[in-house]
């Protein structure tokens, strides 16, 4: 083929021509014939003209300044998705070709490098969350409580799930809509308003015997922390499992899901070394014991050794549909997250176990020194009384909260979340304080809310 003038779509109606001469065929319409008329589109689609390639830099310019983000504002957006630093090596790691574009791990003899990569992940995973063994990762923290889900189910053959105070809302609607086709039952109990936490009362009368698992989230939806241990032993007293959604930087300071009877660990992994991204790509974590391995979803990566006795990894223990007869299959996942998942690996060997904790103990600092410095403007009153790692929850009383929101956009700041739309809470304003967050940010957040 001659060189096309254009950059990224070679083919031009003389190459086109050239292809279709070379097959035989005298035009498009007659190489797709096989087509039915009657499913073709009759008309050009509404497409604008092409650009040059300078026109089109500067149309993308212009719109990408339409949205508001982390780069142009301040950002204390949270319920998530959080705005972390990122080291520069992260980029410069798995920015390389043999990373970015790297063959699929399916066979081990070409794809090494990777393969080694995952299975770094998930041991450093595993050493976060306690736990005996992860996979490769998953979609995100909702696919992976879904996931768990599935996976209590395949492990008791229990029938009903107990979603214990407030899970993510997206969480349980991704658990609700994986539920819907596979004769489960989700029972939500509701987070004690005094508390922000799950009502245990309540959670003790909801798991009854034909409970698979109870789910909970910690730090929750609010930023809140939980009972673990007393859902745990409330969850075990009708031998169902526990299955616990983690913020996976909280576990730095926190005690490991493991220490308190945990079964399944999940969350999102976002926070590890990925960018915000308006709200993903991020990856799902998934962890657990042991004795669960053979129906833990997803890809596993193994380490052997080959023939000379030199150290190897393969995919291995997977208990997807691709894998094994489908009728003993626990999930139909089919990859995992590896480029975020790598991401998170370099992060978390970056940073190293001091640097992760040094991160988590900002975050809780400096979210608690927000948290009271807005207390004092008049303007919000606490919303709930449990401890809270990064998040929190503060009710409004200055006024309209649209109207709040919109100072706060205009003075550089993207606020929180009002969650009115997910839950019903009125004027109830949801704020992240990662390590990022400076002092002067802060400040000035608060003062500008202040004069509202």
């Amino acid at each position: 083929m001659k060189n096309s003038l254009s950059n990224y779509i070679p083919n031009t109606k003389a190459e086109q021509q050239e292809m279709l001469d070379l097959m035989g065929y005298s035009s498009l319409d007659e190489l797709f014939a096989d087509i039915p008329t009657d499913i073709k589109l009759h008309k050009e689609l509404a497409l604008p003209a092409a650009m040059s390639e300078p026109e089109l830099y500067g149309h993308m310019k212009a719109l990408a300044k339409q949205n508001i983000n982390a780069d142009t504002h301040i950002c204390f957006m949270g319920g998530g998705v959080y705005d972390h630093f990122i080291p520069a090596v992260v980029g410069q790691l798995t920015g390389r070709q043999e990373f970015y574009t790297a063959y699929t791990p399916y066979q081990a003899e070409i794809s090494q490098g990777t393969l080694q990569a995952i299975f770094e992940y998930q041991t450093m995973i595993s050493r976060l969350t306690g736990m005996d063994v992860s996979n490769a990762s998953l979609y995100d923290g909702a696919t992976a409580c879904a996931e768990a889900m599935l996976m209590a189910n395949a492990v008791n053959d229990k029938t009903e799930l107990v979603i214990a105070g407030q899970v993510h809302p997206q969480y349980i609607e991704v658990c609700q809509t994986y539920a819907n086709y596979r004769g489960i039952k989700i029972i939500c109990v509701p987070f004690d308003h005094k508390t922000g936490t799950v009502e245990l009362a309540k959670l003790a009368e909801a798991v009854t015997d034909n409970c698979m698992a109870v789910l909970v989230q910690n730090p929750n939806y609010f930023g809140f922390l939980e009972d673990l241990e007393k859902i745990n032993a409330i969850a075990k007293a009708k031998e169902a499992l526990l299955i616990t959604s983690v913020d996976p930087l909280s576990l730095a300071i926190l005690e490991p899901p493991a220490s308190y009877g945990a079964d399944i660990v999940v969350g999102e992994g976002q926070a590890l070394g990925n960018a915000m991204n308006f709200g993903g790509p991020g990856f799902g974590f998934f962890a657990c014991k042991n004795e669960f391995l053979r129906k833990m979803p997803g890809r596993v990566v193994g380490q052997t050794t080959d023939a000379a006795g030199n150290r190897g990894f393969i995919l291995t223990m997977q208990a997807r549909e691709q894998h094994i007869r489908r009728e003993k299959s626990t999930s139909n996942i089919c990859s995992n997250q590896a480029l975020c998942a790598l991401a998170a690996t370099v992060y978390m060997s970056a940073m190293g176990k001091q640097g992760l904790i040094n991160v988590a103990e900002l975050c809780l600092q400096k979210s608690h020194y927000m948290y009271k410095e807005l207390l004092k403007t008049g303007k919000f009153e606490p919303l709930f009384t449990a401890p809270f790692f990064k998040e929190f929850a503060l009710k409004y009383t200055g006024g309209n909260m649209a109207a709040l929101q919109e100072k706060l956009l205009e003075a550089g700041f993207m606020p929180g979340i009002d969650v009115q739309a997910l839950l019903d809470l009125d004027n109830c304003l949801l704020i992240a304080v990662t390590e990022k967050r400076t002092k002067a940010e802060i400040d000035a957040y608060v003062k500008k809310a202040g004069e509202v």
